[in-house]
């Protein structure tokens, strides 16, 4: 019997075990080459467990274990080879007679349906899987005749999330008394250390300001539809934000820095870190030289890192390095809050919700959609000036979009040479 040892793959440098997320496959499965087998959670990542060879598989850990890099977690038994799939038996010939009684049948019991369901009553069947599932009938839209709701329409509904009765009346609580344990992943378990690290080693301290978005906001009305048709993709917040913090950071390079031992790094790039929420946890995937990148290009970046984080595609080199981190609370409705330093950066900005406020525009109140801004950054490196001053010059590009041209200045201003 010729066997295959698969081991634990390295996620990365300094990473020397890794948690078993999930198996795909069981003990016994007979799998292709290069077939998924299972996953793994790391630090930074997670990486799947593919076959080398075609054979029958053997698990050596079980889900939730902590196994140490290079270490075997799967055996294929390469003298067992997948089955060729069988040819589909050829259709048997139909009695015409016994398909035109069925027809027939089928005909009356439609006619039948007709005169015994009145509209907004469910058929037997629909009848059934809204006792099942503990559904009114107010909660579905009938499709049938005369609106006689159907059991498709009661599976459309399930399947779109329809909240059951049971579960509204309570607030999705049952009463009972249960506790339940899961263990933590290594990857939620080296957030948890880094924020606490962050909080304890760092001087870190926040500060606020407002932004009226009327102008960004006018620039995508008028533009989106055009925009979308030339680099196919949606013209959004994160693009205006990105360009406008790489010109702030040119003004204020300390916000751009970090601490090194005894020494404070400086950069000459922007390598920016863009928060994004995936079915794991928070991940912080970089954008590199966004400094260089147009908006549609920042989109564009942006969109892939976030689909790659859903997917759990990301990978180590996706989410190394980084000079400066933005984080979106305002996605899940956050009005403010004070983000975390992603170290080993020294500064991190938080956007959040649009609300339509009132403000005064040259002496007169006005209603203007504005969004609170928090910069949270490490006071050892970073001065008040410096923060303060980054945080008022990301304000006025983003009010002010064409400042973005001319280095964070007003048109006029480059012209007068100021």
């Amino acid at each position: 019997m010729a066997t295959v040892e698969i081991k634990v793959p390295s996620p990365g440098e300094s990473i020397t075990e890794v948690t078993i997320a999930r198996w795909v496959k069981q003990t016994g499965d007979v799998v292709e080459k290069d077939d998924v087998i299972g996953e793994i959670d790391s630090d930074k990542a997670t990486l799947t467990i593919n076959a080398e060879e075609a054979g029958k598989i053997e698990i050596m850990a079980a889900e939730g274990d902590t196994v140490k890099v290079g270490s075997v977690v799967v055996k294929i038994d390469t003298s067992v080879k997948p089955e060729a799939n069988a040819k589909a038996p050829a259709p048997e010939k139909k009695d015409e007679k016994k398909e035109e009684k069925k027809a027939e049948a089928k005909v009356e019991t439609k006619k039948e349906e007709t005169k015994t369901y009145a509209s907004g009553t469910p058929s037997p069947a629909a009848a059934k899987l809204l006792t099942e599932n503990k559904v009114s009938t107010s909660q579905i839209a009938g499709s049938g005749k005369d609106g006689r709701i159907t059991k498709q329409d009661v599976m459309k509904a399930l399947s779109n999330g329809i909240p059951k009765v049971q579960e509204v009346l309570s607030n999705s609580w049952q009463g009972t008394r249960e506790q339940k344990k899961t263990k933590m992943t290594s990857l939620r378990k080296s957030l948890a250390k880094r924020l606490v690290a962050v909080k304890n080693e760092t001087a870190m301290l926040t500060t606020f300001n407002e932004v009226d978005m009327s102008g960004i906001y006018a620039i995508r009305a008028k533009y989106k539809d055009k925009f979308k048709e030339v680099y196919g993709t949606n013209i959004g917040f994160m693009s205006f934000f990105t360009k406008a913090v790489c010109e702030a950071l040119f003004h204020f390079p300390a916000v751009n820095s970090m601490i090194d031992g005894e020494e404070m790094v400086s950069s000459s790039y922007c390598d920016i870190a863009i928060a994004v929420s995936a079915p794991k946890g928070l991940m912080v995937p970089v954008l590199r030289n966004a400094e260089l990148m147009s908006l549609a290009e920042i989109e564009n970046g942006i969109k892939g890192l976030a689909l790659k984080a859903r997917d759990g595609k990301l990978t180590m080199e996706d989410m190394q390095g980084g000079t400066f981190t933005i984080t979106n609370g305002g996605v899940f409705g956050s009005m403010l809050s004070t983000p975390i330093i992603n170290p080993p950066q020294s500064a991190i900005l938080g956007m959040h919700n649009v609300v339509e406020r009132a403000v005064v525009v040259n002496g007169k109140v006005e209603v203007r959609p504005v969004m609170y801004v928090a910069l949270s950054y490490d006071h050892r490196i970073i001065d008040g000036r410096e923060s303060v001053g980054f945080l008022v010059k990301v304000k006025e590009m983003l009010e002010d979009p064409s400042r973005m041209l001319f280095g964070g200045k007003l048109p006029e201003e480059v012209l007068l040479g100021l």
